[in-house]
């Protein structure tokens, strides 16, 4: 596991396998750090430059070889991009791109500047954190359970320091830092639950996991089991498990720290936790059904926010649930057109058995209700609807109050993790009419992704709310359809759980 330092003083007298400086496109002079290093070098990142080999576009590197010039090995230079345009982002692509350079290269002890601390205008703070996050993000790998003959385990860097010369920024980037570090490893936790097939994965497997992580952070949790969950009147999620032989589990995590203002009224963060998905009797196409593990990565990631919520010691009452199920066929599998009545009364049709994630949100919506929040935001890979609408980088999002979404919003941004409002008009309702319950289940394929945050709506009470809708966000494929980040590797990509825990830092 790589480690992380902080330290004061200056990188050209640092000694390590290698250290990082930097480059904003169309600088011809390198300044700071970038030029003490050149300076040091006899104007050798200078010729660089000069030969057309180095422009500064953003994640692009060069490895120079000092000759004992400097005490590090050797010095890799990334590029910025245009200064005009540099942001947290940048901050994340750069480390990323950097750090993968020295992987490749078989580095063990890297050292680096902060980027975008000086004529980026960043705070430094802020910086520290993307830094850590790009770096430690950009190395996650998935370390199967099972055993792979072909398996070929990638080089690990041993530390990661940054170094920083003004002594009075050197707090601000240590507490940076140690965010990036916290959310980094939360959102590793997510990822490598999202990456475990099924089989491991189970409904219970999940629930362990959960407990095992509150118990070394500090948080309670409690796990309902099926019998429970009848008492409590949650009859639509236990339809969408009754053809399964996991049993269903209902998982209750809670941070409630003494200087938590309003601690009667908790934020509740609600994720579907489907451990696999075929569909139902209304089956997956072939080619429909793999992938369907990652059906839960909505649960999984409440869970890694949870983590860094604990770790952070966020002033907040927070509380995640994780309704989490198998949705397979059997003998007793629910059926198209029966009815059950959630724990809110509200009776419900079964027009799709692949429309089952609403159905256990539905449920766990009521159950929040209970809770006296002061808010509530569910996140799901719930509608194919939202794919079209949005493809896979952007969330879909819904809310019923203003400034929830408002910070929301601020927060996927600053995450990079963006989201796109859509309405929640009720004129929508008309298509989920049913005439044998209240509801049907699904609206059909029209606006299916606007009628999925309507069905949700009919079970949250009168708090605000909030939806993501993330479907075809929880893994990353190179190609066309997705957007390469750096720091994203190929697999799950653990949104969204920088934004769940940059809203509940703001949100406090």
């Amino acid at each position: 596991m790589t480690t992380i330092q902080i330290e004061h003083g200056s990188i050209e007298k640092t000694t390590a396998d290698a250290i990082i400086v930097n480059l904003f496109d169309g600088v011809r002079f390198p300044g700071g750090a970038t030029g003490a290093i050149d300076r040091a070098l006899g104007g050798a990142i200078s010729d660089v430059i000069a030969a057309g080999d180095l422009r500064g576009k953003l994640g692009e590197t060069v490895v120079l070889y000092p000759r004992g010039e400097i005490p590090a090995k050797r010095v890799i230079v990334v590029g910025l991009g245009p200064a005009d345009e540099f942001s947290l982002e940048g901050v994340r692509e750069a480390a990323a791109a950097a750090v993968l350079q020295a992987q490749k290269l078989g580095v063990d002890t890297l050292a680096s500047i902060v980027h975008g601390t000086g004529i980026g205008g960043l705070e430094p703070t802020e910086a520290a954190q993307a830094m850590v996050e790009g770096t430690l993000l950009a190395l996650y790998r998935y370390e199967s359970p099972l055993p792979r003959t072909s398996e070929t385990p990638p080089h690990d860097i041993s530390s990661f320091k940054i170094v920083e010369f003004a002594a009075e920024k050197v707090p601000a980037i240590r507490e940076g830092a140690r965010a990036g570090e916290i959310i980094a490893r939360s959102v590793y936790l997510t990822r490598t639950l999202v990456n475990l097939p099924s089989n491991i994965a189970t409904p219970t497997y999940i629930a362990e996991t959960a407990q095992q992580m509150c118990a070394e952070n500090g948080l309670s949790c409690r796990v309902m089991e099926e019998d429970e969950l009848r008492a409590e009147g949650m009859n639509v999620m236990l339809a969408v498990t009754q053809g399964a032989e996991q049993p269903a589990k209902f998982i209750i995590m809670e941070h409630n720290p003494a200087d938590a203002p309003n601690t009667g009224a908790p934020v509740v963060l609600v994720g579907k936790g489907v451990a696999f998905d075929t569909g139902g009797y209304t089956i997956k196409t072939r080619t429909g059904m793999p992938g369907m593990h990652g059906d839960m990565a909505g649960g999984a990631a409440v869970i890694g926010a949870m983590r860094a919520v604990a770790q952070l010691n966020i002033p907040l009452h927070v509380m995640g649930l994780v309704p989490t199920v198998e949705n397979v066929i059997s003998a007793t599998a629910y059926k198209p057109n029966d009815v059950f009545v959630a724990k809110n009364g509200v009776s419900v049709e079964i027009i799709s058995t692949d429309a089952e994630g609403r159905l256990i949100l539905a449920d766990a919506l009521c159950y929040a209700a209970t809770l006296n929040p002061s808010a509530v935001i569910d996140v799901a890979t719930l509608t194919g609807g939202k794919v079209v609408a949005l493809g896979a980088r952007t969330s879909a999002f819904f809310a019923n109050d203003g400034k929830l979404h408002e910070i929301l919003q601020d927060a996927a941004e600053k995450a990079s993790e963006p989201v796109w409002r859509l309405p929640l008009d009720p004129a929508y309702d008309r298509q989920l009419k049913s005439p044998i319950a209240d509801l049907k289940n699904t609206g059909g394929r029209e606006a299916s992704s606007i009628t999925a945050a309507r069905f949700l709506q009919h079970f949250i009470g009168g708090h605000p709310w909030g939806h993501i809708d993330m479907a075809s966000g929880e893994f990353y494929e190179p190609g066309p359809n997705h957007t390469p980040r750096k720091y994203v590797p190929k697999g799950a990509t653990g949104v969204p759980v920088r934004t769940l825990v940059e809203f509940l830092r703001r949100w406090a």
